[in-house]
């Protein structure tokens, strides 16, 4: 199969005149009425890894197929990551059969997937975990398989009645703006009349952009997450580039992120081959402090140590999954560093110091205390503990004081800034 970059076909797939459409509005808080994602979801993603690997007799062990789920279900149970948090097991593209079935329904391919959906679901289901799927809004998926225009219901009953428990919604091969947005409404009234609850997982506003500014107010009322920006790769400059896009478009996005709805800046790809390890400790970081969801996209049977300990450390998925829901933001550039913020439950805050320079040594940074938290994180006083690169206790510091950090090249320290008067407060009880 002669599968072309989703850079290139989000240009074919979408390649029309301008329609008149309704005008886009300013983002709001309601989100989709399903009940899920009140935390960012957690879980494992085949794409970025795997991408459309169907050649299982000459590639086995990584080809898209059942015996691949089965073994990454048991992986996330055996080896901690659904204890961590990592809940959902998630199939892309590439899954299908080339046809549908004579009753118009969605089917495995039957020599990748011999069992069926059902089976594979009933497997994840029986290690505590939920099974993740995969569909298009449009005429086909990205790589050529059925796409769910015209059947919405039908595909919708059909991954119900299959036990799936989340649908990535990908928006290849629409022919206008109004069958993408319509694709996207569609889909998600038909999950909700199944009666299972189903995470809804978008890329709507990705295929929006080159044409409209997306309306993030009614994105968030059909979706629980949604992809804002081009797939990620193994590299650096794709990690970086989505920061970059996070940030400059920082006024149009947090807002609409919350308990139910959240930003999606796509797959964690540490634990593979294109970035060092302070450039990992980066991802991470600056996924915790975006609220994004965090979905692996790596081998589970071949990692490194240290990679595990980045996705499973508790204390920086404590605050991606911070009950308050508050999505993070860059608060200051300037010297080839960048300062982000998050404010968490309990009047904490998490500040991520990045440094951007990928030559020399590590630098240092000096932050003002006083810059911090909107001014309120460290009045009168804070306890600041350093979480990345290594957990270290910092200490107590006074509102008038400044912080000096040191930070490899592409790396950054990861901050949380406790109250001392919230401090002083728990001790009390």
């Amino acid at each position: 199969m002669n599968l072309m970059s989703r850079v290139t076909r989000l240009g074919c797939a979408l390649a029309f005149c301008c329609l008149a459409l309704v005008l886009w509005g300013v983002p709001g808080t309601r989100a989709l009425n399903n009940g899920l994602a009140m935390t960012p979801t957690m879980g494992w993603l085949h794409w970025e890894r795997f991408m459309c690997n169907v050649n299982c007799q000459e590639e086995p062990d990584s080809c898209i197929s059942e015996k691949l789920f089965l073994q990454m279900a048991d992986l996330m149970v055996s080896d901690g990551w659904k204890d961590a948090g990592y809940q959902y097991l998630c199939i892309d593209d590439c899954w299908m059969a080339p046809q549908r079935d004579s009753k118009g329904r969605l089917q495995a391919d039957s020599n990748r997937f011999p069992n069926g959906i059902r089976h594979l679901a009933d497997f994840v289901h029986s290690k505590g975990l939920k099974l993740g799927i995969y569909a298009d809004a449009g005429n086909k998926t990205c790589a050529g398989y059925p796409g769910s225009y015209g059947y919405y219901d039908i595909d919708a009953k059909t991954f119900a009645d299959w036990g799936v428990d989340l649908l990535k919604f990908d928006g290849c091969y629409c022919d206008s703006v109004k069958h993408l947005a319509d694709g996207y409404k569609q889909m998600s009234l038909a999950l909700n009349r199944t009666g299972r609850s189903i995470v809804y997982s978008c890329e709507w506003p990705l295929y929006a952009w080159p044409f409209v500014k997306p309306n993030y107010t009614e994105i968030r009322q059909y979706c629980n997450h949604w992809r804002n920006s081009a797939d990620i790769y193994d590299s650096w400059q794709s990690v970086r580039s989505i920061l970059d896009w996070t940030s400059s478009n920082q006024e149009s996005v947090v807002p609409a992120a919350g308990p139910g709805g959240w930003n999606d800046p796509d797959m964690l790809v540490i634990g593979n081959f294109g970035l060092s390890q302070d450039q990992q400790v980066t991802q991470m970081a600056l996924w915790a402090i975006m609220a994004a969801p965090l979905f692996m996209s790596n081998d589970l049977r071949h990692i490194s140590p240290e990679a595990k300990g980045l996705l499973q450390n508790k204390d920086v998925i404590a605050i991606n999954q911070d009950p308050l829901g508050k999505q993070g933001y860059r608060l200051r550039k300037n010297d080839n560093f960048e300062v982000w913020e998050r404010p968490l439950s309990n009047l904490a805050w998490a500040v991520a110091v990045v440094n951007l320079q990928d030559i020399g040594g590590p630098r240092s940074y000096t932050i003002p205390i006083a810059s911090l938290g909107k001014g309120l994180a460290c009045n009168p006083a804070c306890l600041i503990t350093q979480l990345l690169p290594v957990k270290t206790k910092l200490g107590f510091y006074e509102w008038t004081k400044s912080l000096k950090t040191q930070i490899n090249p592409t790396g950054t320290v990861l901050l949380r800034l406790e109250s001392a008067s919230k401090i002083a407060s728990k001790s009390s009880l």
